[in-house]
């Protein structure tokens, strides 16, 4: 094998409770729209007929606790509190069944959206990369295996923004259910162990500046935890 020009940096990965190995990321979709009170916020409605998605490079992609730089090209960065699930075994046109099957573990996630670069691409009807995926934009807590968690029905997730409530509301108000949704996906994809989806946020978004401390939790699993710096 010849030899590489230059070294990239290793595959980010992530703690699993009770194991010594981590979890490596390979993708990391999104699903979006998936709170109907999240979506009314936002001004859009939901589509019943099927999921939508975005996604994020595994090199946005950071630990809980970590301290992270406001990024640059936006003033009005948002949070978005959500479960993330890890996949672990392949999965191609699955049954819900079979999709269910191929949940490994789960985990609480925030989607950090540049807001203002978002909505103006969406109204341009242009891709919302410069929006979501950017360093530090997809923030990962422990996973815990599904076998060691009840099953996801109405796990309450919240998120506090410097010890102040602001989202607060239960799994059951996902409209895409987990089996549901990697069904779907796996319908267009290959899905494989490393695959990560971000399942969508609960209403109650909204902006962070730097020195704000984000603290979130879904019931049964790891909180999760985001500082943010002053600018680079």
């Amino acid at each position: 094998m010849p030899d590489s020009l230059f070294d990239v940096p290793p595959v980010p990965s992530i703690p699993v409770r009770r194991e010594t190995a981590t979890y490596p990321i390979g993708r990391i979709f999104c699903v979006g729209r998936n709170y109907a009170a999240h979506a009314a916020e936002m001004g859009v409605e939901v589509d019943r007929e099927k999921p939508f998605y975005f996604m994020k490079s595994p090199a946005s992609a950071v630990l809980t606790g970590a301290e992270t730089p406001y990024p640059p090209g936006t003033e009005n960065l948002h949070y978005e509190m959500e479960l993330a699930l890890a996949i672990g075994a392949p999965v191609f046109r699955a049954s819900p069944a079979e999709a269910q099957a191929a949940v490994y573990a789960y985990g609480c996630a925030l989607d950090m959206t540049r807001r203002d670069l978002q909505l103006s691409e969406r109204a341009k009807q242009r891709p919302w990369a410069l929006g979501k995926d950017f360093d530090g934009s997809a923030v990962f807590a422990p996973l815990t295996q599904a076998a060691d968690m009840a099953p996801i029905a109405n796990q309450r997730i919240h998120l506090d923004v410097n010890g102040e409530r602001r989202q607060d509301a239960t799994l059951a108000e996902l409209i895409w259910k987990i089996d549901e949704i990697v069904a779907h996906l796996s319908g267009f994809y290959s899905l494989r162990p490393g695959d990560l989806i971000m399942t969508g946020t609960p209403a109650g978004v909204g902006p962070v500046v730097a020195g704000d401390v984000l603290t979130g939790g879904i019931e049964g699993l790891d909180p999760i935890r985001l500082t943010l710096t002053d600018p680079l």
